[in-house]
């Protein structure tokens, strides 16, 4: 019979969804609850920021160069070569930056988190933290979760101008193009709604980064089995949620600013 499968299958869903509710809830309101932690929080910020940091670089130095390398070609069978500049600056500040970006600290940092604290789990460190009288949601959650948004918002804008110089390379030593028309072009397109946008993603996918590894990582059950299936559940969740949120938060941004 495959109803009562189904019927388990809605019921674990919508459980985990309510436990990740609460979770991230719960970690939030610890934003404003004592002690801080600052420490922890600078800790956290040099490990996924820091040391996001080189592959962060050549994602978006790469994809810059191949966002040149395309559209140019393309563009000058319309005469419009000069606006590669603008396609690649608009591109990757609105789009491919903090997607990109969110995607390679995900895979990076989710399963991280998600491993750790598995493994915190499943060696019951978790549960004497809290026989000490440690909120484990605030000694450990709460600090990635704010490192994360944190660092996301600098790690985007790095990747953004490091695609736009990678574009520029392209444009410049390989195909040809005027440098100082390429800077103008990627600058000028630009307007308040397009750097906004760029901006206000990457908080949203910090989040998401964040909440999802701790929830798979405080979840954890089964052993050493139990750290693997959830280090992998964190970084694909996450990476579809990011996806997902960037589709709602592009159509509402649209929807406002008419671009």
């Amino acid at each position: 019979m495959p109803f009562p499968t189904l019927d388990r299958a809605a019921k674990k869903i919508v459980s985990a969804v309510q436990q990740y509710a609460l979770l991230s809830g719960r970690s939030l309101a610890n934003l404003f609850r004592k002690p801080f932690y600052g420490a922890d929080i600078i800790v956290q910020a040099d490990r996924i920021g820091i040391g996001s940091l080189p592959i962060v670089i050549l994602t978006g130095f790469f994809t810059g160069g191949v966002l040149a390398l395309n559209s140019a070609s393309t563009l000058a069978n319309f005469g419009a070569a000069a606006i590669t500049g603008e396609l690649v600056s608009l591109s990757m500040i609105k789009e491919l930056g903090p997607v990109l970006t969110s995607l390679m600290v995900s895979g990076r940092n989710a399963s991280g988190m998600a491993s750790e604290l598995g493994s915190m789990m499943v060696t019951e460190q978790i549960d004497a933290m809290r026989a000490l009288g440690t909120d484990p949601l605030k000694k450990l959650v709460m600090p990635r979760i704010v490192s994360t948004i944190f660092m996301m918002f600098f790690l985007t804008i790095i990747s953004d101008a490091v695609g736009t110089l990678g574009g520029a390379f392209v444009s410049v030593v390989l195909l040809g193009q005027d440098g100082s028309q390429y800077f103008h072009t990627a600058y000028q397109s630009l307007v308040f709604a397009d750097i906004l946008q760029g901006l206000v993603k990457p908080i949203f996918f910090g989040f998401i980064i964040a909440t999802i590894g701790c929830f798979y990582g405080m979840t954890t059950r089964g052993g050493t089995q139990g750290v693997g299936r959830s280090t992998t559940q964190a970084v694909v969740v996450s990476s579809v949620l990011i996806i997902v949120v960037d589709f709602i938060i592009s159509k509402f941004m649209i929807s406002v600013f008419g671009r």
